[in-house]
């Protein structure tokens, strides 16, 4: 497809972007229509896409879809939340009219509803989830084009571009890529001057991941608020009077306490030792006879137990 000219051909910094994303992993299952898009295969069973051939089938579809003079005439699909953000974005940049979420069938074949719509170019996420435009595009002879995985049916398919469209990633990548490709064409941009929007923009993120990340956000200012708070708060100002202060430097009479004088022994004197031969007490002999009379009163009463 590119391969004259080289200002198509695809830079190192878009391979990096691909394998960043994960565009170049597909799935475990393989579809014998996708069997051309296959680089290799890996040891845990999943199929490497061929980048080289997902960036031929990108521009592809760029020019399919510049070539249409209108571009409200072009519709962008996309059922699945991962690639709704996508979309809007894609429609927002390029002029397409989006259907994210839920497709009313009918759309292209029902002229009686509302929200009939005769789009001149199809371009669907994922074929499987949105195989309801799909099988109405090829009642009106509708062109499609589509991201396509390794395990993805190619009915009704017209232009498949290969890549991975399960991942949030991925698909919001291949969405910018698009987005930047028809920009580029169109002469909207300029190819030697990168684009100012991020890929980011085109990522699907979870609602609840976006309010942890507020409520840590917020936590975190208000800790940091406080913080400066107890540092540059100014010094309380005092506007109680003062009391006076006397002159210490006067002279104060200390009433005079006077100093109690205890006899001091001589600790060298040996102590008079007692007499420990001498006779027992009239105390101690009363103890024994006590002793004496409980003893045989124990002896008294076993033997009445007996």
């Amino acid at each position: 497809m590119s391969g004259a000219l080289d200002v198509l051909q695809m830079k190192e910094e878009d391979v990096l972007k691909f394998l960043a994303a994960g565009t170049h992993l597909g799935g475990t299952n393989l579809d014998f229509q996708m069997e051309q898009y296959i680089y290799k295969r890996k040891s845990d069973g999943i199929y490497i896409i061929n980048l080289k051939r997902t960036w031929e089938k990108l521009l592809l579809a760029a020019r399919a879809i510049v070539a249409i003079e209108n571009p409200a005439d072009v519709s962008v699909i996309s059922s699945r939340n991962t690639g709704q953000r996508a979309v809007l974005k894609f429609a927002a940049a390029t002029g397409a009219t989006p259907i994210a979420g839920r497709f009313t069938p009918g759309t292209f074949t029902n002229q009686i509803q509302a929200a009939f719509r005769e789009p001149r170019l199809l371009v669907v996420t994922d074929p499987r989830a949105d195989h309801q435009p799909l099988t109405e595009a090829s009642y009106v002879n509708l062109p499609t084009i589509a991201l396509c995985n390794t395990d993805s049916p190619l009915r009704y398919v017209d232009i498949a571009i290969p890549c991975n469209n399960k991942g949030a990633h991925s698909v919001g990548l291949m969405w910018w890529m698009l987005a930047r490709e028809v920009l580029r064409m169109r002469g909207t941009i300029s190819r030697e001057h990168p684009w100012e929007v991020m890929p980011d923009l085109y990522f699907y993120r979870d609602p609840e991941e976006i309010e942890k990340e507020e409520q840590a956000a917020a936590e975190k200012a208000v800790t940091k608020e406080e913080f400066q708070g107890e540092w540059t708060a100014p010094a309380p100002e005092f506007t109680a009077t003062q009391p006076e202060v006397a002159d210490w430097s006067e002279g104060v009479q200390v009433p005079s306490v006077p100093i109690q004088q205890f006899p001091t022994e001589d600790w060298s004197a040996q102590p008079a030792t007692e007499d420990w031969s001498a006779a027992p007490t009239a105390q101690a002999t009363e103890w024994e006879k006590t002793e004496a009379q409980t003893r045989d009163l124990l002896w008294v009463t076993q033997l009445e137990s007996i």
